[in-house]
């Protein structure tokens, strides 16, 4: 049986899964990444890929998520939040180094391939997979295919502005990208922590916000009913433009359970229909399907 495995390139780690073809997992490993270390990222991938194959006594394919995306004109990585890889021939210098072809794609698409193939929107012709952690992205599969689009950016709403902004969204944040308003400087761990600063509260992480607002605090309900209603409206224009029957939620946010009850009652608004029955739900492999879906990105032989 052909094994294939499946790499999350991460902000902050870099973990490793070995599937069979059945989709059951064989291996994992993970390890933190160089921080803004090029050379020191490969050569840690080359290390896992070559640990997983003597662990488990068999060469295998690899698919390789990662921020950014190749650029169609050249291949080089672009609009990748860990800015070292911003500019890098990722996939050639990976090829070279593990000696065999590899595949590459967005870590948001990953993670809709994984949800889609056997997750969360299993079944479902249209999934949109959201990304909620250090930053924002989304991915998209169609009728089991990931859309990439004609310049290898479908799914990127993260970069979008926020629709709607009101008193509360002022001023836009700046963001890594060079614009302002973005949807990912309000919808990230990064940006719910920003938010919640900006508006008096104390410096809290995501977590530590979503933590005090689940024991009462009132400064971080506010800052999480501030976070839904931004989620709602950004979600919204994803139905109007793809009307997706499911909505995936993978990264650290995911986790947050009131959004599934609270962001539906919240978007149906702003959603151009007179009912919405698109599903929001978190992804099934949790933080294991990105690299799941790295793994899918290669088909079963």
């Amino acid at each position: 049986m052909s094994t294939r495995i499946g790499i999350d390139l991460g902000g902050t780690k870099i973990e490793l899964v070995v599937l069979d073809d059945a989709g059951c997992e064989r291996w994992r490993r993970r390890v933190a990444t160089p921080q803004g270390d090029y050379a020191g990222t490969l050569h840690a991938i080359a290390a896992l890929v070559d640990e997983a194959e003597r662990v488990t006594g068999a060469g295998a394919r690899v698919g390789i998520g990662t921020p950014g995306s190749p650029s169609p004109r050249d291949g080089r990585i672009r609009n990748a939040n860990s800015t070292c890889l911003n500019g890098q021939a990722l996939q050639q210098d990976l090829e070279a180094l593990l000696r065999r072809p590899i595949r590459l794609a967005n870590d948001a698409n990953c993670l809709a391939m994984s949800e889609a193939a056997d997750g969360a929107g299993a079944g479902a012709r249209t999934v949109f997979a959201a990304i909620l952690g250090t930053g924002v992205g989304g991915g998209i599969v169609v009728d089991g295919k990931l859309l990439v689009g004609a310049n290898a950016v479908a799914g990127e709403w993260g970069h979008n502005p926020l629709p709607l902004p009101d008193a509360d969204d002022l001023p836009l944040p700046p963001c890594y990208c060079g614009r302002a308003g973005c949807i990912e400087t309000y919808l990230s761990g990064p940006g719910l922590a920003a938010d919640h600063l900006r508006h008096g509260g104390e410096p809290l992480d995501a977590a530590g916000v979503t933590r005090r607002a689940n024991a009462g605090d009132p400064a971080c309900q506010a800052s999480l009913e501030r976070y839904e209603a931004r989620l709602a409206r950004a979600l919204a224009t994803v139905i109007n433009l793809l009307d997706p029957e499911v909505i995936v939620l993978g990264g650290g946010l995911s986790q947050v359970a009131r959004l599934y009850d609270n962001v539906p009652r919240l978007w149906a608004s702003h959603v151009f229909s007179d009912s919405v029955c698109t599903r929001l739900l978190p992804a099934l492999h949790g933080d294991a399907s990105g690299v799941r879906g790295a793994a899918w990105l290669w088909p079963a032989q």
